[in-house]
């Protein structure tokens, strides 16, 4: 009998144990955690904005105890993406300026500048987006019209890419542009002995620092409404590649208000006076802001022609395209970049760019590991330099190539693209890739990311069986470039980048399992909840 009641005493105790209080318990799910084995769970807990237990509906909730219970119904859960590669607070800017992105002919853009004109009369004219491949007459398009229609009003349209611009004479009149202009790193460009309009790279200031700055109402608010498209695409990072001081400070002051949730690596503009200011400063990091990298540029675009290729352009005979700084620019901002913890992350599209930033960074960072620079872009490489990724980090945009494809090889020849948005091959080199989208040169979308990083082609599903197929990535390398290897290219994998215990509770709910759905789908996917810190947005 006193065993008896031993028992039942023991058992009273047991079932008297007290559960742990938690934020939330998600059961019920499909969740792919991307740890290091990928593993695959149904259940995790959020405590203090972290997972605390990822695994078993049952043994979560006999576990712990929580007012918030989320039956996800077998819905796929994943990590929030990461961005490694955006403009995210030129996206918000947009929004204040004449969309033209997907316009297929000059008219067309000509059309979208009066009609935004026309209802917001602006004193200036500014627009993004147009790209002159898209058109049937796939060439520059020139100034002659605009100035009929806006003789008095400065315009200025950038091209997708932001390395092209047209104005109107009222604009090249604010820079004092002249046919004898000259600048290093960029180019006006003059047909028939005339200025065109068009100014390419470096040129472009030439006009814009006559612009108006927006004012620090407008940048919240362009932030805020950047926050609102990249949280409903399942977006909780976002590397902002190029910004400036006061824009940072502005991004903290929004996080600290709480007004902005979404977490961003800010790469800094690698000016003379933002180096001097935040080499001295050191690192800056919070929960919400990671400062402790540098954007600089080697050369142009392919699309404008700005690229800096070995040899000349194969549809351009003689043009090599440009360096937008000077290598002796690159080496002296690089050495000064590699006597600090900062990161170097340096935009090179060219086969030539690339090859002398690679050679620059191997130079530079001899006997210092685990520096983890990035080239960002990386998309025409010479054979004999994808060895020299090893050690570098390939930042990647997929979209890139499936928006590309259908001129790129008129630019370098059949040889050339072979080595050309090659993301398995530099795979394959360094052991990791992080991909982005470059919004709002692309769409705000991961799942393009996706689905062009894997299936390798077009919205329209083209080409059939995918462009240069030998390159595509696996779904799970894919997702992972997304999420866990961009974090790791932001040195942020022990916080972020994968469901586990003692990370960000930053986890997106999708209505489609995007490791099996058919590939066909992966663009349609919707995010049903994205939450940061367990919160939902």
């Amino acid at each position: 009998m006193k065993k008896f009641f031993a028992f039942i005493l023991l058992m009273g105790l047991v079932c008297c144990k007290t559960k742990e209080p938690v934020d939330s318990i998600v059961i019920n799910a499909n969740v792919y955690t991307v740890n290091d084995n990928f593993e695959k769970a149904e259940a995790f807990a959020v405590k203090d904005g972290k997972f605390i237990e990822v695994g078993n509906s049952e043994v979560l909730k006999n576990k712990f105890s929580t007012n918030n219970i989320i039956d996800a119904k077998g819905q796929t859960i994943v990590p929030g993406f990461i961005d490694a590669h955006c403009h995210f607070l030129g996206l918000g800017l947009n929004q204040l300026n004449a969309n033209l992105v997907g316009t297929t002919s000059f008219d067309e853009v000509v059309n979208r500048v009066l009609g935004f004109q026309n209802k917001y009369q602006q004193d200036f004219i500014f627009g993004r987006g147009w790209d002159q491949n898209d058109w049937k007459l796939k060439e520059f398009p020139n100034n002659t019209l605009l100035d009929s229609l806006f003789p008095d009003t400065p315009v200025a349209l950038t091209r997708v890419d932001g390395h092209a611009l047209l104005v109107n004479q009222a604009a090249l009149d604010l820079g004092n542009i002249t046919i004898d202009s000259e600048i290093d790193g960029g180019e006006v460009v003059i047909e028939e002995g005339k200025l065109t309009g068009v100014l390419i790279d470096k040129a472009q200031r030439l006009v814009l620092k006559h612009w108006p700055e927006p004012s620090r109402r407008e940048i919240e608010s362009a932030l805020l409404e950047a926050q609102k498209l990249c949280v409903s695409q399942g977006l909780t990072t976002v590397d902002d590649a190029g910004l400036e001081i006061d824009s940072i400070e502005i991004i903290d002051s929004l996080q600290n208000s709480g007004d902005l949730n979404i977490r961003v690596y800010a790469m800094v503009s690698a000016t003379k006076k933002n180096l001097d200011y935040y080499l001295d400063k050191g690192i800056i990091k919070t929960d919400k802001l990671n400062i402790r990298s540098f954007k600089f540029y080697a050369d142009g675009a392919l699309g404008s022609r700005g690229a800096m290729l070995r040899k000349p352009y194969t549809d351009k005979p003689g043009h090599l395209g440009l360096l937008v700084n000077s290598i002796e620019d690159l080496e002296e901002t690089a050495t000064r970049i590699s006597n600090s913890e900062y990161q170097m992350n340096t935009h090179a599209i060219g086969d030539s760019a690339n090859h002398v930033v690679l050679h620059t960074y191997k130079k530079v960072l001899q006997d210092k590991p685990d520096r983890r620079w990035r080239v960002e872009h990386a998309q025409i490489i010479s054979p004999e330099d994808f060895n020299l990724f090893n050690d570098i980090i390939p930042s990647i945009q997929p979209t890139h190539a499936t928006s590309d494809m259908y001129w790129a090889e008129d630019r370098v020849g059949a040889e050339r693209i072979k080595g050309g948005y090659a993301y398995k091959d530099l795979l394959k080199t360094y052991g990791k890739v992080a991909l982005g989208t470059d919004f709002p040169v692309e769409y705000v979308s991961p799942f393009y990311t996706f689905y062009a990083a894997v299936a390798r082609k077009d919205l329209k599903g083209h080409p059939e069986r995918g462009y240069q197929m030998e390159n595509a990535l696996s779904r799970e390398e894919t997702l992972k470039g997304m999420t866990i290897w961009a974090a790791y290219s932001n040195f942020e994998e022990a916080e972020k980048g994968s469901i586990e215990a003692g990370k960000f509770a930053d986890f997106i709910i999708l209505d489609k399992d995007i490791m099996k759905v058919d590939v066909s789908e992966i663009p349609n996917i919707k995010v049903l909840s994205t939450f940061i810190d367990g919160e939902l947005q």
